[in-house]
């Protein structure tokens, strides 16, 4: 049994399915994409295992528990954090007060000053603007802002959902470079992009998501050599 396992999941909205029968693994300290056109059901996939979204068949399995029936909060205690994508951060609250969201849960609460220490070294502007109203930051301070909350609830396996989207290329650079420290430290990465060669290059396996179906699975490297995957997704 794998450190994290979705079985068999599919996903409806009202009488529409959009997931069908998706299974994908990580072993712990691993990056793994999931990759795949705008509206192929990633983000429906993501929202499924962090609870936001209820799936009607399959499991969901972390470190050998039953997952799949907790509410999202109960995930977020276990170690399963999302930022979602858009980074929904509190506008009108200050750069600090959006951290200080992020460590609620009871694991994250007695560590909140060492994890804010943490977060101001990976992010050393969020701590210059850490009085600042975080709607006033800028696109890219806003995504690290969100990477930010998402530290501080002490994730284990963190999933990120299109944190380059919208951001310019030094930006985007900025954010796979944060990906790879971040799992350098010991977090799990579950990485979901339509930034399909940069995910590829960072990850150590991938999954690719067609119409709502997994379509193929492999290491970065193989899916970059992949003839489908260069014709559909990289233009080549």
């Amino acid at each position: 049994m794998s450190w994290f396992e979705l079985k068999g999941i599919d996903v409806s909205y009202g009488d529409v399915q959009v997931l069908w029968n998706i299974s994908l693994c990580l072993e712990e300290g691993e990056i793994v994409a999931v990759v795949g056109a705008n509206g192929s059901g990633k983000s429906t996939l993501i929202n499924t295992i962090s609870g936001v979204k209820m799936h009607q068949r399959g499991e969901i399995l972390f470190r050998s528990q039953e997952v799949h029936s907790l509410a999202p909060h109960q995930r977020v205690d276990l170690g399963l954090v999302q930022i979602p994508e858009g980074r929904r951060i509190f506008p009108y609250m200050t750069t600090l007060g959006n951290l200080e969201m992020g460590s609620f849960n009871s694991r994250a609460r007695t560590k909140k000053a060492q994890t804010l220490q943490r977060v101001f070294s990976l992010f050393p502007i969020l701590q210059e603007r850490k009085n600042q109203m975080a709607r006033t930051l800028s696109g890219g301070e806003q995504q690290m802002l969100a990477i930010g909350r998402a530290l501080m609830s002490q994730p284990k396996m963190l999933m990120m959902d299109e944190p380059s989207l919208g951001l310019a290329p030094i930006m985007v650079k900025m954010v796979f470079e944060t990906v790879k420290t971040i799992n350098s430290q010991g977090t799990t990465v579950l990485l979901v992009e339509q930034n399909v060669k940069q995910s590829l290059e960072l990850s150590r396996r991938a999954y690719t998501v067609e119409n709502g179906r997994m379509v193929l699975e492999g290491s970065g490297a193989e899916l970059l050599k992949n003839e489908h995957l260069r014709k559909a997704y990289l233009g080549i």
